[in-house]
């Protein structure tokens, strides 16, 4: 069985670590390979490939760092393809999904491709009599970097290529549910220009985790995934003394005022809902109806989910299985807790009818109404493809509801009343809002992060906000001195 080895140094490596993880293909429920689990060496090995490389790097020139990363953009496009069926077989999610997974990515290196500019400094001049100052901006060393299962390819091009373009030297530790995306990026940016040593992936559970979190060399960590392991990786991170962005979960919510377009609205569920079969933390997980549209908008969305096809991600299907039995099993008894709890499941996911083989790891598109804030189903991040509905008196009932979520990552309001959706925007507690938009995922330009529980540091990933976390500033005050500079002064320096 092919075996998934790490990549440092520009090669293939397999490292001291006897142990390996299954890797499967989800839409068949069987394992198409294994991977290797590093042990706290191979991290230790990795880790000093990068900082082997880090000096080169950082005094190559910012003409050549662009030059790579823009090769780097090109040979992605060109080859998204075959990275797109790579993400579909360990993942499942279908080809599109895929490569509009890719696509996103590429808005973060084509971002990276600025960085003469995006790593200007400030100057002022004669601040005091013939004294200027100006700022730079460095690269910190070598950035960890530990991304999910749910976008393998999106979330490290997040982090590592503006890394990179800033002048570090990285590790990437991906899932070990879907580890080969990032190594074919690797390969494919070596192909680009980049010097060995400067990307590195390492393969691993908590063991490479914690080897990354405390290993001394280590100058920052970038993380991605559920808000108990963001919480875990920041308190750790930051305790061995990293830079650390930590961005967890999520339970979003789209609030759906009377004066709505309900088919607009209804579209935008199934879509958020359900895309990646629910595994995005921007995914529409509650809809919160405000009385009288509920009866009417849950039937629309019952009628569009009714056409879908859930399937092998290969084939003409609109969503594909879960990443594994035990997260589908999981996800299932989320079905059963909302009857329990006196929920009304309008639409059932289990036993459906798939285009797929009967092992894979299958769970319809579910709509649950009338669910009880109290209950699991609303309040746990279920990241599977469940919608549950509430129902409220008012927008104001709907806008407190949201703001009682420990979550703040992502929101949507849907509505045709341009001062409610001012209201909204200022009101509500949310890092990211979308007006009549479902995902509202910023773009590369801008900077992607939530509040409260969904995000564990100060800064948010990519944009402006990435650049500062993977450079730190330097202040000059310089001044060259002329013949009559006064001689010896012992006093405190002032500004004249």
């Amino acid at each position: 069985m092919d075996i998934v080895n790490h990549w440092i140094a520009g090669a293939s490596f397999e490292g001291e670590s006897t142990r390996t993880a299954p890797v499967y293909n989800p839409a068949i429920g069987r394992v198409a390979r294994e991977v290797r689990l590093a042990s706290v060496t191979d991290v230790g090995t990795a880790v000093a490939a990068a900082k082997a490389a880090f000096p080169d790097w950082a005094e190559t020139s910012l003409a050549k760092r662009q030059a790579i990363i823009f090769n780097f953009r090109e040979l992605l496009n060109a080859r998204k393809q075959e990275l797109a069926e790579i993400l579909t077989a360990e993942h499942g999610k279908v080809l599109s999904d895929a490569l509009g997974e890719i696509a996103r990515g590429l808005e973060v290196v084509e971002f990276a491709t600025g960085i003469p500019h995006l790593v200007k400094g400030e100057y002022s001049e004669n601040v005091s009599t013939g004294v200027d100052v100006y700022s730079t901006r460095e690269p910190l060393g070598v950035v960890g970097v530990i991304s999910p299962f749910n976008f393998p390819a999106m979330v490290p091009l997040w982090f590592f290529p503006l890394a990179i373009a800033a002048g570090n030297a990285v590790v990437v530790k991906p899932s070990e549910k879907d580890p080969s995306a990032s190594v074919w990026m690797a390969e494919l940016f070596k192909e680009a220009g980049l010097p060995d040593g400067v990307l590195n992936v390492v393969h691993g559970d908590k063991v490479a985790v914690d080897a990354l979190l405390e290993h001394p060399d280590v100058a920052s960590i970038s993380f991605v995934g559920s808000t108990p392991i963001a919480k875990y990786i920041y308190e750790t991170g930051s305790r061995h003394g990293k830079r650390v962005q930590a961005l967890g979960g999520a339970k979003n919510h789209m609030l759906v005022l009377p004066d709505a377009d309900l088919d607009l609205a209804a579209d935008a569920a199934v879509n958020a809902g359900f895309g990646s079969a629910g595994e995005r933390c921007m995914a529409i997980s509650v809809l919160v109806a405000v009385e009288p549209v509920a009866d009417d908008l849950i039937a629309k969305i019952a009628e569009r989910m009714s056409g879908l096809t859930v399937g092998d991600g290969r084939r003409n299907c609109d969503m594909g299985p879960l990443i594994t039995r035990e997260h589908r099993d999981k996800v299932s008894g989320y079905i059963d807790v909302a009857a329990v709890d006196g929920a009304t499941v309008v639409v059932d996911g289990r036993g459906i009818q798939v285009d797929g083989e009967a092992d894979g790891f299958w769970l319809g598109p579910t709509l649950i109404d009338r669910v009880p804030v109290t209950s699991t189903v609303y309040t746990d991040e279920i990241f599977g493809p469940v919608l549950s509905v509430v129902r409220v008196g008012s927008y104001e009932d709907g806008v407190a509801l949201i703001n009682r979520s420990r979550y703040g990552n992502g929101t949507a309001i849907f509505t045709n009343d341009g001062g409610a959706a001012r209201r909204f925007q200022r009101e509500v507690q949310v890092g990211m809002i979308g007006i009549n938009v479902p995902i509202p995922v910023p773009i590369a330009y801008y900077s992607f992060g939530g509040w409260k529980d969904s995000l564990f540091g100060d800064t948010k990933a990519y944009g402006p906000d990435g650049v500062h976390f993977f450079t730190r500033q330097k202040a000059v005050t310089r001044r060259w001195l002329d013949p009559s500079h006064g001689g010896i002064n012992l006093g405190f320096p002032e500004n004249r």
